[in-house]
């Protein structure tokens, strides 16, 4: 069984290797579409080794290692470690065309492009910084997956500033020509004419700068009612091949009778076509009622693509024929919160201090959840309803009969607690001895009679005699939660239903009862983590923000100029939610993530333009209007190049197929979608706001005092 799920687990990460070089690849194709040459090419692309270089040392060094989350990481980081490269090899071209050398070209290129490649790389790692410091288990996650990004970004920063300009000064000698082939007269061609439609709908967007805050002001009300409608879960449910089974029978049931259904429902699991191997195991700590399955399924192209939530589906029609036990059945996931093992996945805990009201309203509350919409597998680990036999010592029966109560205890403990009295060594194993009485006198209360204690004179007594038995009931086990005696209800989710949702109609449900005060109940494990982390996710957003505008405004002084970039974030989150909704992909950690990168990536446009802009008006005299307009036009080409690199990064994500891509595409399709919407609207709304917070910061500026008269 090991050895399947470790396969799983392999192929997983061998698909992801995969994934991360059709990401090399595709972000290569489109720096060379763009770029046409082989030289600017190469020195873009650079960046990319050396980065992933760089990242693997500060994984190495950060005690980190090669799993699925890091491999995520190293997949996105590819679409953005060549953003620096990208605009420092543009910058120069620009040069050229000015009629620079070469050598000059790169070291103007670098002093001016300088600034911005440190704006972005320092405000996008600002942007993961909130994400650094979560506690919780999905903070541990998210702050490896943050800190291997922030080690990409640092050492591409590094690259973009040294490496790309020598590559560019000692290799690259003239422009890119626009018409010398056929592909240069066709990207040419198409990009003169984007960037000639972009200049027409430009002029016409300064021309109604009202219009264009209304959709802006439409597009933040639209991202906050998606968010609200969007539904949320926690982690992805990634299909292992692997299910984890929990069986149950009544609390009054003997184990061989126990060992005849656990077989019986063992027959019907392998009956099944699509299961390959099963382990099973009876008793424990679980209860002399429960069992556990390991059920491992064929490869899924040998189950005709059946999804191993659908072989839990037909297996549970089938195991729901056999009387007196039931199988509950869980996917097995990577990623999975709470100490507790439960039936089912997700759990709902009660606690009180008073034993009897816990177990007096267990039950009640377990009868509720079964009529509460969505959720299906049903099952407390409570078994009240064990048999109990009472046994009372006669002692003046035993007194007179010379029997001392240790001698009763010792009778008892030989023949039913399994007692180990000795070992027997052999060459090659060791056996341990144990102590009981036949098994035909273990059934029934009456058999005591068959067990004698040692009385005076070397009598022998029979223990019936000296003891009084009466029959009861009481729980097989006394679970608890932080030394408080606890009751778990645990449930699973029917298909296409959301935790949020679930959870919601669980909560209604069990206030409706209104439990006393002496019980309280919470959910747990991955329902109660889930809640946590949903929580916090708009507090995550609003420090990322905060974190972005703070390092914009240290590196801009000023508190303006940082709000028309922090502007280009809301279509992106826009985006996003639309992508979700129109896929049917729930907002999930991993799609959360994709949110927190976008907020990195996408300000990027607003930085190259307010740059360029802002150099305009200070060394060339330009006025707002001109400036913005011209930073526009002149930043249209890189921010096209670097919004294809980082969407085509992503593309492999979603369209990767195998093992652990589950977990992968939430985080692809929210930044697809972020990145088309966001390319739209920012164009166009960037400038507007820019000219709407300058002509603001001029009206609260002085004026200037009259000159004096002559």
């Amino acid at each position: 069984m090991l050895t399947d799920r470790t396969g799983t687990i392999r192929a997983s990460v061998e698909d992801m290797e995969w994934t991360l070089g059709a990401t090399v690849v595709l972000v290569m194709v489109v720096v060379f579409i763009f770029l046409r040459r082989g030289t600017p090419t190469i020195a873009a692309g650079i960046s990319v080794p050396l980065a992933l270089a760089g990242t693997c040392a500060g994984m190495w060094l950060a005690g980190f290692s090669i799993d699925n989350l890091s491999l995520m990481a190293l997949a996105i980081s590819v679409g953005f470690v060549v953003d620096d490269a990208i605009v420092m090899i543009e910058n120069m071209y620009r040069n050229l065309e000015h009629g620079m050398k070469p050598y000059q070209a790169a070291l103007e290129g670098a002093k001016q492009i300088g600034f911005t490649v440190l704006s972005i790389s320092l405000s996008l790692i600002a942007a993961f910084t909130p994400l650094i410091f979560m506690d919780g288990i999905v903070g541990r996650l998210l702050r490896e997956f943050s800190l291997t990004l922030t080690f990409a970004i640092i050492v591409s920063t590094l690259v973009s500033l040294t490496v790309t300009p020598m590559i560019c000064a000692h290799y690259i000698k003239a422009t890119v020509a626009t018409d010398e082939t056929w592909f240069d007269r066709l990207v040419e061609g198409t990009l003169s004419r984007t960037l000639r439609f972009y200049e027409r709908t430009l002029h016409v967007v300064l021309r109604f700068p009202v219009l264009t805050l209304l959709v802006f002001f439409t597009t933040i009300g639209l991202t906050a009612m998606l968010y609200a409608k969007v539904p949320k879960g926690y982690f992805p449910v990634d299909d292992s091949g692997f299910i984890f089974g929990s069986t149950r029978a009544s609390a009054d049931i003997s184990f061989q009778s126990m060992l005849k259904l656990q077989q019986q429902v063992a027959d019907v699991v392998m009956a099944d076509p699509t299961v390959a191997s099963i382990g099973s195991t009876l008793g424990g700590s679980s209860g002399s009622n429960r069992g556990n399955m390991f059920i491992s399924l064929k490869p899924i192209e040998e189950r005709d693509g059946l999804s191993t939530q659908l072989v839990i589906d037909r297996l549970r029609r089938e195991l729901g024929k056999i009387p007196g036990i039931r199988l509950f059945m869980v996917a097995a996931q990577d990623i999975r919160a709470g100490g507790r093992q439960s039936d089912s996945d997700y759990q709902y805990t009660l606690i009180s201090a008073d034993l009897d009201l816990l177990q007096k309203w267990g039950p009640i509350i377990a009868k509720r959840m079964e009529t509460v919409e969505g959720i299906t597998d049903i099952s407390s680990d409570s078994d009240p309803g064990g048999l109990q036999l009472n046994l009372s010592i006669d002692r003046k029966t035993a007194a007179s009969l010379g029997v001392q109560v240790q001698d009763i205890d010792n009778a008892l403990n030989n023949a039913f607690s399994q007692r180990q009295i000795s070992v027997v060594y052999t060459q090659r194993n060791q056996y341990q001895v144990v102590l009981e009485i036949d098994p035909r006198f273990q059934q029934d209360p009456g058999d005591l009679e068959h067990i004698y204690v040692a009385g005076a004179n070397g009598t022998q007594v029979p223990l019936s005699v000296l003891v009084h038995k009466e029959r009861g009931l009481a729980p097989l086990a006394v679970r608890h939660s932080a030394s408080f005696p606890s009751t778990t209800v645990s449930f699973n989710l029917l298909p296409d239903v959301p935790l949020e949702t679930a959870t919601a109609n669980i909560t209604q449900a069990v206030g409706e009862l209104h439990m006393p005060e002496g019980i309280r109940g919470s959910f747990d494990g991955n329902a109660g983590d889930s809640q946590k982390t949903a929580g916090r996710q708009p507090l995550l957003v609003l420090g990322a923000l905060i974190a972005v505008y703070i390092v914009l405004g240290v590196l801009y002084e000023s508190l303006a100029h940082p709000l028309t970039i922090i502007s280009t974030l809301p279509p992106a989150g826009l985006g996003a939610l639309l992508a979700l909704l129109i896929t049917n992909t729930q907002l999930t950690v991993i799609a959360f993530i994709g949110i927190i990168l976008l907020i990195g990536i996408v300000k990027k446009n607003g930085i190259m333009i307010v740059d360029f802009a802002l150099e305009g008006e200070r060394h060339r005299t330009l006025s707002s209007r001109d400036a913005i307009f011209e930073a526009s036009l002149a930043r249209f080409r890189p921010i096209i190049m670097t919004t294809m690199a980082a969407l085509l990064a992503a593309v492999p994500l979603v369209v990767a197929t195998g093992p652990g891509t589950e977990l992968r595409r939430p985080l692809g399709i929210t930044i697809i979608g972020g990145l088309v919407v966001s390319q739209i609207l920012t164009l166009y709304t960037t400038p507007v706001i820019y000219l709407l917070i300058d002509r603001l910061r001029r009206r609260g500026e002085p004026e200037p005092a009259a000159a004096p008269a002559e």
